[in-house]
């Protein structure tokens, strides 16, 4: 029997007994409902959903996996030095360089290989094997400069070097190919894109998808939704480009593909201007002839599952050493900030009744919703979760440490635990709350690149906030502003200037007497 079928049955005691008459209309309306097809899941939509932040922090494994490979093989090579009876660094430079060779070419052999890949369909033997490889290279050109140096009495040492070496890297990335496998099982690696146009191209585009199954299809939107279908290969028509806009599943998606034919170049500007409301990439699909053609798009747009190692700087390597700088700077202030934070929430204890903390819905990258910590600085009872009314100078909401606390700003503190956990970076878009308010309007529709300041996590300080740009927004002026000084910040980003804007923050928010916090 259908689905739709068994959720409402009149004669099913077990479903109507006990249910008035307002009961029974309502669960005669759940039946329908799930009798529409927009409310189904469609094909590729997995059991639980993963935000694309998620989904980025997990495809920059490749890079804790290299650093953990390197790291083991620099300790085998110390064991080994050690074990001949002699440390490294007291033996003859000579006598050291084969095995410091064998080491280096073996790492970059495990890069130029492209074994930190792990792709679809990737057979874990044929991995091992090029594992081997990559280290019987580096010992084999080890020995060779053991040879051309007149360090043959090294050779002993590099053939155990390049055994255990073999053993031990094939041990971990036999650990790395099953986690890597595990998550992509769970749809964890997968790309999870909403199709604009419930067109010829897009059903396409889905059956393509179906057969590689590389691409979650999640939903379909349309510009024309009084002329679209219920659904396209199974996947649901969700709505038009107002739903797209405000609909949650826009924090899991990591692309939005536009299947509109390239010649109606009017619809396609008109769709690209009103899609730029939303932080999400946005690709152009031009349908191919061919399986092969389309295959290629479909690779493109699937990528690869984890991140590449080579080439130039890319987004990848920019989000990787940016997550490596808030883990060990955030790490050591949280650590080292420890004292205060206990003294700050003892001195809110002794203010003011309530709890110390307070959490506050906030958007975070690709529009995600996050729960940013903060310490309490308001009467709990008057607590404003999604500053509908801004703070104002003289706020009889603030308690007397409160004041004390936004003065200075030791009341973001507690978002270090954010940082920690990954929903924000040390330096960043400043969050903001849900639903705020600039006078009578909700911010986000006073600017039309707003969303822009959500393609990178938000941050406890930022460009915008050492540029005076802090605190309540009263115009749209006061957006407008902020908004680009955030995108600013997102097209500069480099370590030397967040590491600029984290030295000045203290001096310049301290400094500041104007702005109203």
């Amino acid at each position: 029997m259908p689905t739709s079928a068994r959720a409402f049955r009149p004669d099913d005691p077990a479903r109507t007994q006990g249910l008035d008459a307002a009961g029974l209309q309502a669960l005669a309306a759940a039946a329908v409902a799930a009798q529409d097809p927009r409310n189904r899941r469609g094909p590729f939509r997995p059991e639980k959903l993963v935000t694309s932040r998620t989904r980025q922090a997990e495809r920059l494994s490749s890079f804790y996996f290299r650093g953990i490979d390197a790291a083991a093989l620099i300790g085998l090579t110390l064991a080994i030095g050690w074990m001949s009876g002699a440390a490294l660094m007291t033996l003859p430079f000579a006598a050291v360089l084969p095995l410091g060779i064998a080491l280096a070419v073996s790492l970059a052999g495990l890069r130029i290989m492209r074994l930190y890949g792990f792709g679809r369909g990737e057979r874990l033997d044929l991995h091992l094997i090029r594992v081997a490889a990559a280290m019987g290279l580096g010992g084999l050109i080890g020995s060779a400069a053991a040879v051309l140096t007149g360090q043959s009495a090294q050779l002993s040492a590099l053939l155990e070097w390049g055994l255990a070496a073999t053993l031990l890297t094939g041990v971990l990335h036999a650990v790395w190919w099953g986690i890597v496998n595990q998550w992509r099982a769970e749809g964890r690696l997968t790309p999870s894109v909403a199709i604009v146009g419930a067109t010829k191209h897009a059903e396409r585009l889905i059956a393509d998808a179906l057969r590689r199954r590389d691409i979650n299809v999640l939903g379909i939107f349309d510009d024309r939704l009084a002329r679209s279908p219920d659904a396209v290969v199974g996947v649901p028509v969700l709505g038009d480009l107002d739903a797209l806009i405000g609909h949650r599943l826009t924090p899991y998606l990591d692309h939005i593909v536009v299947a509109v034919d390239p010649s109606a170049r009017a619809r396609v500007s008109q769709i690209t201007q009103r899609l730029a409301a939303l932080p999400n990439a946005v690709s152009l699909v031009v349908d191919q002839e061919g399986e092969a053609a389309r295959d290629v798009s479909l690779a493109r747009l699937a990528k690869s599952p984890l991140a590449s190692i080579d080439g130039a700087r890319d987004p990848d390597k920019a989000a990787f050493a940016k997550r490596l700088q808030d883990l060990i700077i955030g790490g050591l202030m949280l650590v080292g900030l420890a004292p205060l934070l206990a003294l700050i929430a003892l001195g809110i204890k002794l203010d003011s009744p309530g709890p110390v903390f307070f959490r506050q819905r906030r958007h975070g990258f690709n529009n995600e919703e996050i729960r940013v910590w903060k310490f309490r600085s308001m009467r709990h009872e008057a607590a404003d979760a999604t500053a509908a009314r801004q703070v104002t100078a003289d706020d009889d909401r603030i308690t007397r440490f409160g004041k004390f606390l936004r003065k200075t700003s030791l009341d973001e503190l507690p978002q270090l635990f954010n940082v920690i956990q990954g929903e924000m970076s040390l330096v960043g878009p400043r969050p903001h709350a849900i639903g705020m308010k600039t006078g009578e309007t909700e911010s986000a529709r006073l600017v039309a690149e707003y969303a822009h300041r959500h393609r990178m996590k938000p941050g406890m300080t930022g460009w915008a906030a050492i540029n005076g740009s802090r605190g309540p927004l009263h115009s749209a002026g006061d957006v407008k502003r902020r908004v680009q000084l955030d995108i600013d910040y997102i097209e500069r980003q480099s370590f030397w200037l967040d590491l600029w804007i984290i030295l000045v923050t203290a001096p310049v928010l301290l400094g500041d007497r104007s702005s109203v916090r």
